[in-house]
């Protein structure tokens, strides 16, 4: 027991009340002042919380208005490129179809050139004076070269179509390209509006809070679809230009190859008539030859039998003369049967030398009739060439000749 007060009294010193006191006064002062300070921070806290609550609804709100607005700008932009898409479609199909036709034109020249060029082919075998540069030569040459100035002018329109096709085709690629980006941003802002904060598969994401370096300003996005746009609709409208001036074309060149055609077939029918009215006066003149030639083998049968007949009377005159030279003495008297006698002979070979004089120039005439007649023939058979040649092998071939509007 002694111990344990020696140990208690040797311990350290107790505290007064007036201390307990004040110690106590302190603590209740301190939980006052921490009950105080809690609770206005409670009370900021909830403010606070109220605050970025309605903050954040706000901020949600405005940005699921400008995903909307977002929405409808992509939809307005992606209807415009469907219409300009869909216009561009329609007229590229529009011009293949201008540029079958074209091609369809340029084959259906090609007949055409390659009877006109045959024709002039056929008509170098005409022979004689027939070989000549006539009426149907020259718009032959003509015709051939309207069809070949029509085939060059569809070669030159069917490259110029290949290329607008190509161009349209190009415009479309870009409004295809821009419909797809539009499609599938669309499609993710379309899942951005409807996703909510109860939404299950919302996540946190890192690094997003930045805007991409290969991002482009909004004006920049409306150039860009309002320029596929415009060269959509520059491209559609020189198609249309194209289109027209192609029409306009394939009805010009139908036209002066029509017209070109029936020039040439009124030119070869003529020429044919031309012809058989030269052959027709030919064969007239060859039968008035024949019946000559006739008329002229029987007038030198009948001057040959007349020289013939004219031998008997001058044989009579002149034995008669020969015989009275034997009459004897005075009875050899030059009497008027002596005179008579030698002027009748005299006559007779006149006459007989005058009849020979025109056998011979009616055998020169015959000989003339015959060359003549020959000539005559030979040129009945130039025109019969010419017109079998004209009529059969050219006018012929060219009723295939069938020209329509392209």
């Amino acid at each position: 027991f002694e111990k344990k007060m020696a140990k208690l009294l040797q311990a350290p010193p107790k505290f007064l009340p007036p201390e307990w006191h004040i110690a106590n006064k302190t603590q209740y002062s301190s939980a006052e002042s921490q009950r105080s300070r809690s609770e206005r921070l409670v009370a900021e806290s909830q403010r606070l919380v109220d605050e970025i609550e309605k903050t954040t609804q706000k901020t949600q709100s405005d940005v699921n208005k400008k995903i909307e607005q977002r929405l409808d700008e992509i939809k307005f932009w992606k209807q415009e490129l469907d219409d300009k898409l869909e216009q561009v479609v329609n007229e590229t199909e529009a011009l293949l179809a201008f540029k079958t036709r074209l091609e369809k034109a340029l084959e259906s020249c090609k007949e055409p050139l390659f009877i006109a060029q045959e024709c002039l082919l056929n008509r170098q075998r005409r022979v004689g004076i027939d070989l000549v540069h006539d009426e149907v030569e020259r718009e032959l040459i003509k015709e051939v070269e309207v069809l070949q100035g029509v085939m060059a002018l569809l070669e030159r329109t069917l490259e110029q179509t290949n290329e607008q096709i190509r161009l349209n085709r190009s415009a479309k690629y870009n409004l295809e390209m821009d419909l797809k980006d539009k499609f599938a941003a669309l499609t993710i802002d379309n899942y951005c509006s409807s996703l909510t904060n109860n939404t299950a598969d919302i996540r946190y994401a890192r690094n997003v809070v930045k805007v991409e370096g290969k991002s482009v300003s909004p004006e920049d996005w409306v150039d860009f679809s309002n320029a596929n746009v415009e060269k959509a609709d520059k491209q559609r409208n020189n198609s249309l230009a194209l289109r027209a001036l192609i029409d306009r074309i394939l009805s010009q060149t139908a036209g002066d190859m029509r017209k070109q055609c029936e020039t040439v077939n009124i030119a070869f029918k003529n020429r044919v008539k031309e012809t058989k009215d030269a052959k027709n006066k030919l064969e007239m003149h060859l039968a008035k030859v024949m019946d000559e030639i006739t008329a002229q083998e029987k007038n030198i049968a009948a001057l040959k039998k007349a020289i013939i007949d004219k031998e008997g009377p001058a044989k009579v005159a002149q034995t008669r003369l020969e015989t009275r030279t034997h009459r004897p003495n005075v009875e050899l008297c030059h009497d008027m049967v002596q005179y008579r006698l030698i002027s009748e002979v005299q006559e007779i070979t006149t006459n007989i030398q005058r009849l020979k004089d025109t056998l011979a120039q009616a055998e020169v005439e015959l000989k003339s009739l015959s060359r003549r007649q020959l000539s005559l023939e030979e040129e009945i058979q130039v025109k019969e060439n010419t017109l079998y040649i004209d009529e059969v092998l050219c006018m012929q071939m060219r009723e295939s000749i069938s020209i329509n509007n392209f």
